[in-house]
């Protein structure tokens, strides 16, 4: 069975909260929730994490290191910021998928650069929490 990791970044588990008018009236809980019920749809395995800190988000990608199939990150700010997630990215070389539940593409300019991005394989932005379950399939078909 595939085990896909889903890391989470900062203000993620702010969800429904934080600027709802940008990231939706879904909070965090229920995310994890429709996760969880789309990998016994797909029969994989899923792990879901959530920080603040940066350094946790590294040593998650670090320890997917020949244990995990596939991670889908939606690294928060650290998107923008953070040559230490890529790099652990790039380090473990496990398939990887970017996802931002805004249009990142259509904000602020600082939001246009994301280091992640170099490490992954597809990147899903503007398509609301249902950005997640397109990345799981797209783990899971192996494109």
């Amino acid at each position: 069975m595939k085990t896909i990791r889903v890391i989470n970044g900062p203000n993620l588990n702010m969800l429904g909260i934080r600027e709802p008018d940008i990231y939706g009236k879904t909070d965090y809980k229920a995310l994890c929730e429709l996760i969880e019920k789309h990998a016994k749809e797909l029969g994989v395995k899923v792990e879901i994490m959530q920080s603040n800190h940066e350094g946790d988000l590294v040593d998650w990608i670090q320890e997917a290191f020949n244990t995990i199939d596939g991670i889908v990150i939606n690294p928060g700010a650290y998107t923008h910021t953070s040559v230490a997630i890529l790099d652990a990215a790039k380090a473990v070389g496990v398939p990887m998928v970017e996802v931002h539940i805004s249009d990142v593409s259509a904000r602020e300019d600082f939001r246009q650069v994301s280091y992640i991005r170099a490490a992954c394989q597809k990147t899903i932005s503007g398509h609301g929490i249902n950005g997640y379950l397109e990345a799981m399939d797209f783990l899971c078909k192996g494109e």
